[in-house]
C-alpha cells in the first residue's frame, strides 16, 4: 500500500483506505474517543431528512453513516473512491457507488441532500477563539524543500497560517492551522495557550467567500515529535474537521526545540455570513 502524501493525490488516499477498511470503523471510533457515532447522529439532525427525500452521503466509507440516514425514511446512496470501504460495508443494505465527490456520476439535482455536513471550498482569511484571546489574519502554507510543512515566520505580529494542501475550514475534512506558542526573541505566539483550549469550546473561522465556520473543540493532545500521528491528524475524515497545531512540551536547550506537539481537534457545528 502507498503511503499518502500531504497533498492528497486521490488515488494514493484511495489506496491507504483500501488497506485500512476491515478494520476502518472500529479506529475511526476508538481514535475519535467515539465522537464518531455523535457526528453522525449531528448529520442527521441537521438534514432534517424524511421519507421520499434523496440523500447522497459523500465520502461514506463503509456506509455506516448512509445507513443511519436511511434510518430516517430517506432514499440513501453511499458514495465513495475507495471499493476497499464500499467491500467492507457490504453488509449494511444501502446502495453504493465507486465516486470521487469532485466528479459525482450523478446529473444535477438528482439528490435533495447532500448527506456531509460541510461547505464549499474557499479559503480562510481570519481565526478567532474567544477562550484564548486569539484573533489572527490566516498566512497560507506549503512545503518545505524536505517535503515538510511550513510554518508560519517568526515576528512581533504572530500569526496562525492554514495549510494549503489540506481541505480548507468547513470542507469535508481536516484542515490543518498552523501557529507557533514563543520565540525567545518575541515571546508569547499566536498559539501561546492552545493547550488550554478546552472541550467543548467554539472558534470560528472566517472565509474569503464571507462566510463564516464555526467548530466545536473535541479534545486538545500532546504529541512527542518523534511519534507525531501523522494519519490521525492529517488524514481524510468524514465529516468536516479543523486541527490546531503549536509546539509543546518540554524544551530541548540542546537543539532549541520543544519535544512534542499540541493538536487540538475540532468539529464544525455551524456557519453563518461574515
Amino acid at each position: 500500500m502507498g503511503r499518502a502524501g500531504l497533498e492528497k493525490n486521490p488515488r494514493q488516499v484511495a489506496a491507504m483506505f483500501d488497506g485500512v477498511a476491515s478494520r476502518y470503523d472500529r479506529t475511526n471510533t476508538l481514535l475519535s474517543f467515539g465522537q464518531d457515532r455523535r457526528w453522525r447522529r449531528h448529520s442527521v439532525r441537521a438534514l432534517d431528512l424524511m421519507p421520499g427525500r434523496k440523500v447522497l452521503d459523500v465520502a461514506a466509507g463503509t456506509a455506516v453513516s448512509t445507513q443511519e440516514l436511511a434510518r430516517t425514511g430517506a432514499w440513501s446512496v453511499a458514495a465513495d473512491f475507495s471499493l476497499g470501504m464500499l467491500s467492507a460495508g457490504a453488509s449494511r443494505s444501502v446502495p453504493k457507488v465507486a465516486a470521487d465527490a469532485m466528479n459525482l456520476p450523478f446529473a444535477d439535482a438528482t439528490f435533495d441532500a447532500r448527506g456531509t455536513l460541510g461547505l464549499d471550498r474557499s479559503v480562510p482569511v481570519r481565526l478567532e477563539i474567544p477562550q484564548l484571546n486569539v484573533s489572527s489574519d490566516l498566512l497560507q502554507l506549503g512545503l518545505n524543500s524536505d517535503r515538510t510543512v511550513q510554518v508560519p515566520p517568526l515576528g512581533k505580529d504572530s500569526r496562525a497560517g492554514w495549510y494549503k494542501y489540506s481541505p480548507t475550514p468547513g470542507q469535508l475534512g481536516p484542515s490543518v492551522l498552523l501557529g507557533h506558542v514563543d520565540s525567545a526573541k518575541y515571546g508569547p505566539g499566536v498559539f501561546f495557550r492552545l493547550g488550554a483550549l478546552r472541550p467543548g469550546s467554539t472558534l470560528s473561522v472566517t472565509r474569503s467567500d464571507r462566510t463564516t465556520a464555526v467548530f466545536r473543540v473535541d479534545r486538545v493532545v500532546s504529541y512527542p515529535k518523534d511519534r507525531f500521528p501523522t494519519l490521525e491528524v492529517y488524514g481524510n475524515t468524514q465529516t468536516a474537521q479543523l486541527r490546531l497545531i503549536t509546539c509543546g512540551g518540554k524544551f530541548d536547550l540542546s537543539s532549541h526545540n520543544y519535544q512534542s506537539n499540541i493538536v487540538a481537534f475540532a468539529t464544525l457545528v455551524s456557519s453563518h455570513p461574515a
